[in-house]
């Protein structure tokens, strides 16, 4: 997606330990503009497909999950928690994972009153890395039953090993920007 790369270089700033920050439109400061046109590439790219719920997690994925959905039609959101929460209540499907950002490892909680096996999922998420966050939400999407439709990401680090990896297991995932390096403070998009 020529856009956003176009924004990753004008706006993203490379940082020690391959991150990539995008904070000032992406997952701290959102340009709904943006986003929208995130949401329609992601509709575009799985326009084939019956969507009845999308599966992100918190916090940066709600935002361009939320408007990601008024592109497949208003479809619900939902979002796997990060801590335990007195909102949170009932049947718990859960998974642990391991934040390459943070260096901690968390438990996520999707309530089992949002996902049944009747769904239709495809998760949304703002990065793919290491892909820990996605095994997780995977894992939940496993575990109720719903058919996962495959995973709509807006950055891709394709030097770390995460998307190759679940892609030989067949999950189906589309990224709208894959970065292949990140040297010297500049930002080098995949072919």
């Amino acid at each position: 997606m020529e856009l956003l790369k176009q924004r990753i270089l004008e706006e993203g700033r490379a940082a020690e330990g391959g991150v990539l920050k995008v904070d000032s439109f992406l997952n701290h400061q959102m340009d709904i503009s943006l986003l929208n046109a995130i949401g329609k590439e992601f509709s575009h790219r799985f326009a084939e497909e019956e969507i009845t719920k999308l599966l992100t997690i918190e916090a940066s994925g709600i935002g361009i999950a939320a408007i990601t959905a008024q592109h497949f039609g208003n479809v619900p959101v939902v979002f796997a928690k990060k801590t335990k929460s007195r909102n949170l209540d009932g049947e718990l499907y859960t998974a642990q994972v391991h934040s390459f950002t943070r260096g901690s490892t968390y438990e996520i909680q999707v309530s089992q009153k949002y996902l049944k096996p009747q769904d239709r999922v495809l998760i949304v998420d703002d990065f793919l890395a290491k892909g820990q966050a996605l095994e997780g939400l995977l894992k939940i999407v496993g575990e109720s039953g719903a058919k996962l439709i495959g995973c709509g990401i807006v950055i891709e680090k394709g030097f770390q090993d995460g998307g190759k990896r679940l892609r030989e297991k067949g999950i189906r995932i589309e990224s709208l920007a894959v970065v292949s390096d990140i040297a010297e403070d500049k930002v080098i998009f995949a072919e």
